[in-house]
């Protein structure tokens, strides 16, 4: 995942959504009042699109039974992200995986789920599949089908990052950093040196040594998202699995890489194209390239290979 750094009389580091946040501004003075944006953002996102709360308007979504329902203006367009995250990765990126992750043992906040349990039934078959899913955005109203439930988990973190950065800068003036776990989204003008981000497998603390290859680059404008197969994982009946589904079979991924980060105008898609990557497997470096992504794969072994520009480290990246 990513770790950005700078001074930390600009910066705040709490927990939120499950993962590690990070917020960073360049006003020492702003960043209260940046704080107050991003928890009330990030109380809205988890209120519309948790799947763990009961009381989530994505609960309610569920608990339809097939029936029409009139969605939020949140929630619709965070749907509307999933649904075009499909599309654009030919359904590699697939919201219909709620029910697999569920079966799998992911039924609670991760932090709440146990690391080693007994057996689940673990079954290979497609998910549902995104094109089952209806929804006129113009007015809100969705229908998912009987036995369908949405996962929103690939695309609805990254879409709060930059929902986050864009209205504290729009609000304070200033240049923002929004880092939630590997999603990190920018607004505003960065720091003379540009964002420092310390890309590796998983998040953790900016002063903390990690294991595997990491490397430090420059960002001055854009987003930077990571995917890994490192993170969220646990343990069934002895078997290791982990959060990224291959939609084609409901199970996780055996991919090529543990980890792919991607460059790219908003942070919605960069993990819309690093999370494809490691459902694509071997052929990711070809199709990140041919549709212009700077990214930095690391395989099973930890080798790394870099596309469409990735700077060597310490570098500078230019979504």
């Amino acid at each position: 995942m990513s770790a950005p750094t700078i001074e930390r009389r600009t910066a705040a580091d709490f927990e939120a959504l499950g993962t590690r946040v990070r917020l960073v501004v360049t006003d020492a003075g702003q960043l209260p009042a940046a704080r107050r944006i991003l928890d009330a953002e990030l109380a809205a996102i988890d209120a519309a699109c948790s799947r763990f709360r009961p009381d989530s308007e994505l609960a309610r979504l569920d608990a339809a039974d097939g029936a029409e329902v009139r969605l939020s203006p949140l929630l619709t367009r965070a749907l509307a992200a999933g649904l075009d995250a499909a599309a654009a990765t030919d359904g590699l990126v697939d919201p219909t995986v709620g029910s697999a992750m569920v079966e799998l043992g992911y039924d609670r906040d991760f932090s709440l789920l146990a690391p080693n349990g007994t057996s689940v039934r673990v079954v290979r078959r497609p998910v549902p599949g995104w094109r089952r899913i209806e929804l006129d955005r113009s007015t809100g109203i969705a229908r998912v089908p009987r036995g369908i439930r949405i996962d929103l988990g690939a695309t609805a973190k990254a879409l709060a990052a930059d929902l986050a950065a864009a209205r504290i800068h729009d609000a304070l003036g200033c240049g923002v950093l929004v880092g939630l776990g590997g999603d990190i989204a920018t607004a505003g003008t960065a720091p003379d040196s540009g964002w420092t981000i310390r890309v590796q497998d998983v998040t953790g603390p900016v002063d903390e040594a990690v294991d595997g290859p990491t490397e430090t680059v420059c960002l001055h404008e854009g987003a930077l998202a990571t995917s890994s197969t490192m993170a969220r994982r646990w343990v069934r009946g002895g078997r290791l699995l982990h959060h990224i589904l291959d939609p084609r079979s409901g199970l996780p991924v055996a991919s090529t890489w543990r980890t792919v980060s991607v460059a790219a105008p908003t942070c919605l898609a960069a993990n819309v194209a690093s999370t494809a990557s490691i459902v694509r497997g071997a052929e990711a470096p070809a199709w990140l390239t041919q549709r212009g992504f700077a990214a930095r794969l690391v395989d099973q072994s930890g080798d790394v290979v870099r596309t469409a520009g990735w700077p060597q480290p310490a570098g500078l990246v230019t979504p």
